[in-house]
């Protein structure tokens, strides 16, 4: 563990010093969000945000009222850790996992250092593991070994009910990192509901097998959350132009879906250096 510590701690520092230098951008940014909330209430103006009328004061007949919001200076930065069993695919020492593991350590460390109260959930069909938000660097430690040391009870998914926790147990507005593979259906309600309340980081983690397989002739694939046992054609060009259309679709629709609600999007391909594509989300959101 300490080994792991001093790597995910060379990383951090690493992408704090490409963000804040040659004017790219503040480190802070990623973990900051909007962070506002409500302060008081005051007599709409021409020009205002109908957006922040208060319907419920102004229905009292006494005038229309806009609310005033205030920064808070403590934003709480929430990690959503998707450990069900798609996720252990890949070259060995390279799998999905590893890397959304080493995502969640990297930002943790950098989020402790940013901000005060830093939580995780880790799930699959269930809830694996839920960590209150808390601050200081023990808080960050008890993230990390709790990630690694983690044994996922159950291989299925479930991103649905996932959201639903995350939306029940965050009471105040903050940002939400969700890593995954995105292999699940009917969740993007949820995940609208929860970009709305939100400030909303999607890391999506992908396995170059999931494009596309080398020639090997016919072979067995094992569904690693069901166990199901699939024989497949791996030379088949229709199969692997399938395949690649199939993962292109998924990818661009989840793309397309963030920015529509406003979320942050950014794909991870496993065993890549996910640093230089770190650097690339404090930008974007700066």
């Amino acid at each position: 563990m300490k080994d792991i510590i001093n790597k995910l701690n060379k990383y951090e520092i690493r992408i704090r010093k490409a963000v804040n230098s040659h004017l790219n951008g503040n480190f802070s940014s990623v973990f900051k969000g909007t962070g506002l909330e409500f302060s008081d209430l005051r007599t709409y103006q021409y020009g205002d945000d109908v957006r922040a009328i208060d319907w419920v004061a102004s229905s009292k007949g006494q005038g229309t009222y806009v609310k005033i919001f205030k920064e808070e200076k403590e934003q709480t930065v929430f990690f959503m850790l998707d450990v069900s069993g798609s996720q252990e695919v890949g070259k060995r020492g390279n799998l999905k996992m590893d890397m959304a593991r080493e995502l969640c350590g990297v930002l943790t460390l950098a989020a402790i250092k940013e901000t005060s109260q830093v939580g995780l959930y880790c799930f699959s069909d269930e809830k694996e593991l839920y960590i209150k938000p808390e601050g200081g660097m023990k808080q960050a430690y008890n993230i990390i070994s709790s990630i690694y040391k983690l044994l996922p009870q159950s291989p299925r998914t479930d991103l649905s009910n996932a959201i639903s926790f995350t939306l029940n147990i965050l009471k105040k507005r903050s940002v939400v990192i969700l890593i995954s593979d995105f292999l699940d259906q009917n969740y993007q309600q949820n995940l609208k509901a929860l970009a709305r309340k939100h400030d909303l980081v999607v890391l999506h983690i992908y396995d170059l097998r999931e494009i596309t397989l080398p020639n090997l002739g016919i072979i067995p694939v094992q569904d690693k959350e069901t166990g199901e046992i699939t024989w497949l054609n791996s030379n088949s060009v229709a199969f692997k132009r399938s395949m690649r259309e199939s993962f292109e679709e998924n990818r661009e629709s989840l793309r397309k879906f963030c920015i529509q609600n406003r979320a942050n999007y950014l794909d991870i391909e496993a065993g890549a250096d996910y640093v230089s594509r770190l650097i690339q989300l404090f930008r974007v959101r700066k």
